[in-house]
């Protein structure tokens, strides 16, 4: 029997539906057009990178005798490892006593203690943790005891944030697949459950449920097992050590994984009972035969006893199908439960569990990544679906599904967005903003394909002949020797014949309408896989937000490389370097000269002033201003000031240039809430 197409989308004709669905498109991405931009313009700075907050000692400091520790303190609670302080003489020698800890027991702090009977001179520490939200930090600074001196620490002995390449590339393909595999084992699944019960017995539907289960599964302990050398910057021999294993359980990130893995388990239950429940036939509901009771009664009350029977027959239809029915809505509110403790063990160690708004952050995370395993697991589930020549009607489902699971990854991703980026500036001046663009446009080109997809779909629901559900071609089971396998050469025959059929079978289910809509998918489906790549590198990625708070002194070699040369500084003479800014905004501080003074320009202690004028060449104030100086060759910094400030626009402090060199300072200047810049300019000391 064929299936009807849906009565709504049959009411209509085809040039209508396409009339009326552009102005609600429009209108939608007007609404959320709008909601992003008042709340990019209402933003205000926060914090989900751990930055390094205070010292003790202070950076750039004298002390008169040395300190029995370092002390560090962070904006956030940090994790730390054997090596995550280390302090090192003018020498280049470790004087720390290694193994630091919380000190006091508070979670952002980190101390290490220091060798007795220290010389005076300068000292580096150079630190590495791994902040609240399991991206791994670090960066270095110096002080002195006594009197400052000349210090020589080789590149390799300062510590970066960065780990090792190769350890780096596994475990970003390992978090991949884990993206791939949450979304394959929950669409899918939701697919069955709500669009094609039926496919839970179809083999191809099991196939995709079990590589889902098994990819999520493998890739989870690779990501367990690479945590410790991805942290710590090692190599990928140390991946089978058990007390890097045993320290990253003891994270957060590593709390989360050990959960996953057991949700996994019961994940596995609950694949067995959806194929064991939904995948067996339906029971045949029992006829009355011809010499009955009540075909001779008909004779008698023809009309009347029609009636009754067409009743009966459809209480004893319900009653049959209330078993499946009542599975379906406990394997439901199960396969729910599931999915969301599964999205959790994401969202609760990434960048939604720290900063601000983490009580809203939270659950909208988490719908996102239900939304997206929904729409991207369903593409894969609808592949088959329309390979095994299912009807309209499950195509229609689906479609639905599909359209509430992109709007709610429209609602959550400006909220996500907002939170991550924090100005506009920041979606062309940080990494994190790039990778949003490249996001935002692929989603894009699978909302092209989708429209696309939806046109084959009105196309197939106006050709009933094609909407209708393809029968699957049986074969029949051989019998007697043949059933025992006592003739090989008659068992393959058969085997033949059956592929054959299955062939023939989906050959029947693919007409034009369904081979365009399925190639239409298929390409929806490759697009996927590359936004679940950018979606993976953008949970690596420090928010816009703190990106140029951590990375701006970092950055600032780069982007002073090609500037011109730079100035020779003459020992125990005042410098004066002027750097132009603009941040782009419209009050009147947002443009101006910044003025850096260094005295005596030389290694050693020197003092610092800071003059900010306007364009008119009048101080002007900011909200928020920092200054730190970094030896790119030397991988040494950023070393940042500590200012204070002597009146409008003005501010003084004093810093450590240890060694010789082309050295970079960089001013960060926030003119406004979302307003900022940093200007660099390169001298040589020495």
């Amino acid at each position: 029997m064929e299936k009807a197409a849906h009565p709504r989308s049959a009411s209509r004709p085809p040039a209508a539906r396409r009339r009326s669905v552009p102005p609600r498109i429009a209108a939608a991405l007007g609404t959320l057009g709008t909601l992003l931009a008042l709340m990019l313009a209402g933003a205000a700075p926060a914090s989900a990178h751990a930055t390094l907050d205070s010292t003790d000692p202070s950076q750039n400091s004298v002390v008169a005798t040395a300190p029995p520790a370092v002390t560090l303190t962070f904006s956030e609670a940090v994790s730390l490892s054997s090596d995550s302080v280390r302090v090192l003489d003018p020498a280049g020698k470790a004087v720390d006593t290694g193994n630091p800890a919380h000190a006091d027991g508070k979670g952002n702090t980190a101390r290490v203690g220091l060798s007795s009977g220290l010389a005076n001179g300068t000292y580096t520490v150079a630190w590495r943790a791994v902040s609240e939200d399991s991206h791994p930090v670090g960066g270095a600074f110096t002080f002195s005891i006594g009197a400052p001196s000349d210090t020589s620490v080789s590149t390799t002995a300062l510590q970066g944030a960065k780990a090792d390449g190769l350890v780096a590339a596994l475990y970003g393909t390992g978090r991949t697949v884990a993206y791939a595999a949450f979304a394959l084992l929950a669409g899918v699944a939701a697919f069955v459950l709500v669009c094609w019960p039926a496919g839970a017995a179809r083999r191809p539907v099991q196939r995709l449920l079990m590589t889902g289960w098994t990819a999520l599964l493998a890739s989870t302990v690779a990501v367990l097992m690479l945590r410790g050398p991805y942290e710590r910057g090692s190599g990928v021999g140390q991946a089978l050590d058990l007390s890097l294993v045993r320290a990253t359980l003891d994270e957060r990130i590593g709390t989360a994984l050990a959960a996953r893995l057991l949700l996994l388990a019961a994940a596995g239950i609950f694949l067995s009972l959806l194929v064991g429940q939904l995948g067996q036939p339906p029971k045949p509901v029992a006829t009355a035969g011809p010499g009955s009771a009540s075909d001779t009664d008909a004779d008698a009350e023809p009309h009347d006893d029609d009636t009754e029977a067409a009743e009966l027959h459809e209480l004893e239809q319900r009653a049959a199908a209330r078993p499946q029915r009542e599975a379906r809505i406990g394997l439901g509110v199960a396969g729910l439960v599931l999915a969301v403790a599964l999205s959790a063990t994401w969202v609760g160690a990434d960048h939604a569990s720290v900063g601000i708004q983490v009580w809203l952050a939270l659950p909208f995370g988490i719908l996102h990544l239900i939304a997206m395993a929904l729409w991207l697991g369903g593409l894969a589930s609808l592949l088959v679906a329309l390979r095994e020549g299912v009807g309209a009607e499950v195509v229609d489902r689906f479609s639905r599904i599909a359209f509430g699971s992109v709007a709610v990854l429209a609602v959550t991703g400006v909220y996500q967005s907002w939170r991550g980026l924090g100005s506009w500036s920041a979606l062309t001046g940080t990494e994190y903003g790039k990778l949003l663009l490249v996001k935002t446009g692929c989603v894009v080109v699978m909302l092209g394909v989708a429209w696309i997809s939806r046109s084959w779909l009105a196309r197939l629901r106006s050709a009933p002949a094609e909407a209708a559900e393809v029968e699957r071609a049986e074969v029949p089971e051989p019998v007697g020797a043949v059933a025992h396998g006592e003739d090989p050469v008659r068992r393959a025959q058969l085997e033949r014949q059956r592929a054959a059929a299955r062939t023939a079978g989906r050959e029947r289910g693919l007409t034009p309408t369904r081979a365009g809509l399925r190639r239409s998918v298929l390409v929806e489906a490759l697009v996927a896989v590359a936004v679940l790549v950018v979606t993976t590198m953008l949970t690596n990625s420090p928010p816009g937000r703190v990106a140029g708070e951590v990375k701006a002194a970092g950055n600032a070699a780069p982007a002073a490389a090609g500037s011109a040369p730079a100035p020779q500084t003459e020992p125990g003479r005042t410098v004066e370097l002027k750097l132009p800014y603009d941040t782009k905004g419209r009050t009147p501080n947002a443009k101006g000269t910044a003025t850096v003074t260094l005295n005596p320009a030389r290694t050693g202690p020197n003092e610092v002033k800071l003059a900010l004028d306007g364009a008119d060449g009048k101080p002007v104030d900011v909200p928020e201003v920092q200054l730190a100086f970094t030896l790119p060759d030397r991988d040494l910094g950023p070393l940042p000031v500590a200012l204070t400030a002597e009146g409008t626009g003005r501010w003084s402090g004093t810093t450590q240039l240890p060694l010789a060199g082309t050295w970079v300072v960089s001013v960060q200047i926030r003119s406004s809430d979302i307003d900022q810049t940093t200007p660099t300019q390169q001298f040589k000391i020495g």
